[in-house]
């Protein structure tokens, strides 16, 4: 058992930041199914708990439990609600990774959730439609997270072509705008939350290309609060730790190795900036497959 927490903690280190909001996804699910059934033994329900990590659309609510408009975004209704929900990180999540850095992935899985969020709340408080559900209401599920994620690839590399069961081949244009108008449709139904948090995400995903394209990063707040926040920890841990000793190697053979290893990563490093280049310029489908291969190799680092 041990070796296996062990295997985890390592694959989420090494992983790239699509396996790590997976990982992380996946293990609120799991704590929460764990505690379900620990509160279950004392005759303990845990809908109360989890109720204080949805998101709401009542603003009094909302003002007791802010933090819900982040806990939100890593809660799921049920096992299919995050297998869906994770699938397309998973598929959406590495594609993004070929034309943005991993800071932009993390910063927009944010964005997305809480513009999501924002649309769910101003409509719940605006429309006289949901009056009588609004007190009740909450919002979960990482839905508009990874649709601005989704949406971002598709404005970006709208040729595209990926394929769908019992369909084929299909231009991420196309799938995106089909993904948009099918939200639309749905405002109306019993999942109206989900489908007007969706279309937050959408927006998310479509001002972020946008905006990147003219020189500004929507993301670039959220990053700058993560990495402070980071940086927080890292610092505390390393005063938790002892200082170790530093072993300078001045030998010939050291001084060898260090630079053939400067030498090979400068080479990989202009060798991805080629690539970047043609991507720029004549877009996703026109890299061999050699060169996709190092792409994706050199966004996983």
């Amino acid at each position: 058992m041990v070796g296996i927490f062990d295997d985890l903690k390592r694959t989420f280190r090494q992983g790239n930041v699509v396996v790590r909001l997976i990982y992380i996804n996946v293990a609120v699910y799991v704590a929460c199914m764990l505690l379900s059934v620990l509160l279950g033994l004392f005759n303990v329900g845990i809908s109360e708990w989890l109720y204080k990590l949805y998101l709401p659309a009542d603003l009094l609510q909302l003002l007791r439990r802010p933090w819900t408009l982040v806990s939100y975004m890593f809660m799921h209704a049920g096992l299919w609600h995050l297998l869906g929900n994770m699938l397309w990180l998973y598929w959406f999540g590495r594609l993004f990774l070929y034309f943005f850095s991993s800071k932009h992935l993390r910063g927009l899985y944010v964005v997305g959730g809480l513009l999501g969020a924002l649309l769910y709340i101003l409509a719940y408080n605006i429309f006289p439609v949901f009056e009588t559900q609004l007190y009740g209401a909450t919002l979960v599920g990482a839905s508009a997270s990874v649709l601005a994620i989704a949406i971002a690839t598709a404005i970006r590399e709208p040729d595209y072509k990926i394929n769908l069961l019992f369909i084929g081949p299909v231009k991420l244009k196309y799938f995106a705008l089909a993904i948009m108008l099918f939200d639309i449709l749905s405002v109306s139904s019993n999942n109206a939350g989900g489908h007007i948090a969706h279309l937050g995400g959408i927006l998310a995903g479509w001002w972020f290309v946008r905006g990147f394209a003219k020189g500004y990063d929507i993301t670039h707040w959220v990053n700058v609060c993560m990495d402070a926040i980071g940086n927080l920890f890292r610092k505390r841990g390393r005063k938790s730790r002892k200082a170790k000793m530093k072993v300078h190697v001045n030998n010939a053979s050291g001084h060898t190795v260090d630079y053939e290893y400067n030498a090979r990563k400068k080479k990989q490093s202009e060798e991805v900036d080629g690539i970047l280049e043609k991507l720029k310029k004549s877009g996703y489908s026109s890299l061999t497959e050699e060169e996709k291969r190092k792409l994706f190799e050199a966004s996983s680092r």
